[in-house]
This record gives structure tokens, C-alpha cells and sequence, in this order.
């Protein structure tokens, strides 16, 4: 009998033999602060970091913000259109090998980033190097590397990892600004080439362990056996096949939810900075502003993450997107710094339980061993409503000055999920022990 998701299995990436010898002290946790500090870098030095670049890339390539938004586009449609193959390849292969390459790939992308002299070679990169780089070394892979690790503290375990993305935010748009007035925006790349290749390349490759049966421990740190026996599995997790997960109504639920708000989300920090310094904040003033809002998503991710696991999904989800829709619609009335920081770090909050959400949510419903191939086709589902709202907004701002019909656009994106959200059926995906 085929095991289910949540249960030890054989992988490529641990092959058969006699069990290995456990280590002492569970080192799942050690796990989630190498998600922690690759997610920061992963998204840090590219999202976060986009803002602050927009601006001076927008000049560089004629002025026009809807060229310099399509570079970011262009990265997440080719990176949702690899996940389904990265997502089946982490489920079968080192996870441990594939973020090393991907950290080399992004670095050699970073260097060649501060050498380009025209939009084609900007956009080429973009595609290639930076897609698939931050694919392979963050998210799916520090996901799947702590979904792992963790049955039924999943949900707080990916909130603390995925800290690390929210941290970035607090950090990088800071960094970016004084690194670029510094050194210029090719060589604040450089230091972020430097950085990726010199830190996250040896973390990714001495310290992660794809699985605790790899070192004779089990998920969670369970040791007794009875524990083993208190998991439930869902339906779901039994199914294995694309074709089965494609087929199962609440995968497409989760897609339109998530795509939904990522449609919102990525946007809205990516022209925080020039909105911002439309509405008359100096630079520093803006990248303070994204900071606050990515600083405040930090405690959303924990936040998200103890409720998923303590109370219900539905209700974190529920409020994650409450807490965005109202930062958005107060950020449409700020006019001053105090408005601006209350209205992001209020959006910051509901921001930091989307990613964890989605994949606890993911994890509970599939299992690991689904994981990685979930996950993966996840992305490219949601990609036809997520990619739409970076090039939209700055196509209504390049036509009207302005960014407040997007904005409204927004608002009817997060009143849709919030209906949808009403109506999945979701529960509990393990009992307690």
C-alpha cells in the first residue's frame, strides 16, 4: 500500500538502506532559520529592493514605468512557468543542491544586471538568470524544505521562516537607497552578487538536510510512536498525480484566493516608493515607508502562522485579507508620513500571512510528499490574475497620472476573495496531539 503524504517515504533524495543513526536534538527549527535568512535574501534583494531601483531604472530606460514594471512581470511569469518542474524536482531530488545552484544562477544574474546598456539585455536577465535563480534558491524550496520538517507546527514554522521575507522588507528598501546613492544602481547590484554568492551558496550548501528521516529523526521532533499515530490525513493527500491534484475543486479555490490577493500585494509594494514620492516624500521617507510595512508583516507571519495552527484556517485567512483591504483604502487617503506609515504597516500585517497561509494551507490539505508538485503547478494556476496587476496599475498610471483607479481595481480583487474565502470548506488538516 502506497503510504500517505504525511508519512516517512523513500525519495531519490534518500535512497534505500539500513536507517541511518539519529542525531541528537531535533534540528527542524535549525532548518527553518535557513529558510529564514535565504527567503530574506531571495526576496530582499530582488522584491523588496525593486521599489527603490524603480525609479532610477525608469530614467535609465526613457522614463516610462510600465516598461520597468514589465521587468517584474517577466519574472514571475517565467518563474510560475518553471515551478511545476522545480516543484516535482524538490520532491524527488536534493533540495540542498537545487538552492546552491539557484544562489550561483542569481548571482552571475546580479553581476550581469550592473553591466546592461539596453532594455532587451535588462529584460533577458530578468528571464533568465533572476527567474530562474530565485525560484530554485527561495520560496518553493525553503517552503518545501520546512513543510519537511514540520506536520504539526507547520503553520507557525513557515511563519517564522517566512519572517525572513518580511524582514527583508523592513531592511533592503533602507540598504538599496543608501547602497544606490553611494555607489549607483549598478553597483548596489554588484554588492547584492557579492552578498548572494558568498552567503546563501555555503548556508544552502552545508547546512540544509532535505528531510529529518535523512538523519534517523522524525517530523516535528516526534520520537514515541504513539505520536505517529495521532495524524489524520485528508483526502487529498492520498492523491499523487497532477491530474488528481488539478481535478480537486479546492486547489482552484486556493488559486483564485491567492492569486487574488498576489495581484494586489505585488503591485502596491512594488510603487509604494514612487507613489509615495508623488504624493511629495522624499526617498528616504518612502523606503521608510516600505520598511514599515514589511517590518509590521514580520509580526503578521507569526501572528497568521499561531492561528492556522491553534484555531482555523478560514479565520486567518479571513482576517489576513481584512487587514489589507483596510491598509489599501487608507493608504488612498494618505497625504502626509504619519498617514502613509499607519496605512502601510496596517497593509504589512495582512501581507505577512499570505505566504505562510498558503502553504500551511497547501501542505495540510496534500501532504509533503505532494508538496513540492502542488506548490509548483500552484503558481503558473494562479499566474493569469497575479501577473495582471504590476503592468495594469502602471499602464492606469502612465494614461492618468495616477494610481488611485488601480487602487479601486484593488479593493474589488480583495472584496472577491473575501467572498470566496466565505464559502471554501476548510478545516483542521491534522488533529492535535
Amino acid at each position: 500500500m502506497k503510504p500517505t503524504s504525511d508519512q516517512p517515504a523513500q525519495t531519490s533524495a534518500s535512497p534505500p538502506g539500513p536507517p541511518p543513526k539519529a542525531r541528537t536534538g531535533f534540528l527542524g527549527w535549525r532548518m527553518v532559520g535557513v529558510a529564514f535568512i535565504i527567503d530574506f535574501i531571495a526576496v530582499g534583494f530582488f522584491f523588496y529592493s525593486y521599489s527603490v531601483f524603480f525609479k532610477y531604472l525608469s530614467e535609465e530606460f526613457g522614463g516610462v514605468r510600465f516598461n520597468t514594471a514589465l521587468g517584474l512581470t517577466i519574472v514571475n511569469a517565467v518563474g510560475a512557468l518553471i515551478s511545476p518542474h522545480l516543484g516535482r524536482y524538490l520532491d524527488r531530488f536534493s533540495i540542498k543542491k537545487i538552492m546552491t545552484a539557484g544562489a550561483v544562477t542569481v548571482s552571475l544574474g546580479f553581476v550581469l544586471l550592473s553591466q546592461i546598456t539596453a532594455l532587451w539585455q535588462f529584460y533577458l536577465i530578468l528571464g533568465t538568470f533572476i527567474a530562474l535563480g530565485t525560484t530554485a534558491m527561495g520560496g518553493l524550496a525553503s517552503s518545501k524544505l520546512v513543510a519537511n520538517w514540520f506536520l504539526l507546527k507547520r503553520g507557525t514554522a513557515l511563519g517564522i521562516a517566512t519572517m525572513g521575507i518580511s524582514l527583508s522588507g523592513l531592511v533592503m528598501p533602507l540598504v538599496a537607497t543608501w547602497l544606490i546613492e553611494s555607489f549607483s544602481w549598478r553597483g548596489a547590484f554588484l554588492s547584492y552578487a557579492a552578498c548572494t554568492f558568498f552567503l546563501v551558496s555555503p548556508i544552502a550548501l552545508f547546512f540544509v538536510i532535505n528531510r529529518p528521516e535523512d538523519i534517523g529523526q522524525q517530523a516535528d521532533g516526534i520520537t514515541t510512536p504513539r505520536d505517529n499515530e495521532s495524524f489524520t490525513p485528508s483526502p487529498q493527500q492520498q492523491k499523487t498525480t497532477t491530474r488528481d491534484i488539478l481535478t480537486t475543486p479546492i486547489y482552484w479555490q486556493l488559486a483564485i484566493i491567492f492569486s487574488l490577493q498576489l495581484a494586489c500585494l505585488s503591485p502596491t509594494l512594488t510603487n509604494m516608493v514612487p507613489y509615495a514620492t508623488d504624493k511629495g516624500l522624499s526617498v528616504y521617507d518612502a523606503a521608510s515607508i516600505l520598511s514599515f510595512c514589511a517590518g509590521v508583516g514580520v509580526l503578521g507571519k507569526l501572528v497568521f502562522g499561531w492561528l492556522y495552527d491553534h484555531y482555523s484556517p478560514k479565520l486567518a485567512m479571513l482576517i489576513s485579507v481584512a487587514t489589507q483591504l483596510c491598509g489599501l483604502i487608507l493608504l488612498m487617503r494618505a497625504d502626509n508620513y504619519l498617514l502613509f506609515a499607519v496605512a502601510a504597516s496596517l497593509f504589512g500585517f495582512g501581507m505577512g500571512g499570505v505566504v505562510p497561509l498558503q502553504g500551511a494551507t497547501v501542505g495540510g490539505l496534500f501532504g509533503r510528499d505532494n508538496f513540492g508538485k502542488v506548490m509548483g503547478i500552484l503558481r503558473p494556476s494562479m499566474l493569469p490574475i497575479h501577473v495582471l496587476g504590476l503592468p495594469v496599475s502602471n499602464l492606469i498610471f502612465d494614461f492618468y497620472g495616477s494610481y488611485q483607479y488601480a487602487f479601486y481595481l484593488f479593493i474589488g480583487a480583495y472584496l472577491i476573495s473575501t467572498m470566496l474565502i466565505l464559502n471554501l470548506n476548510i478545516s483542521k488538516p491534522v488533529n492535535k496531539i
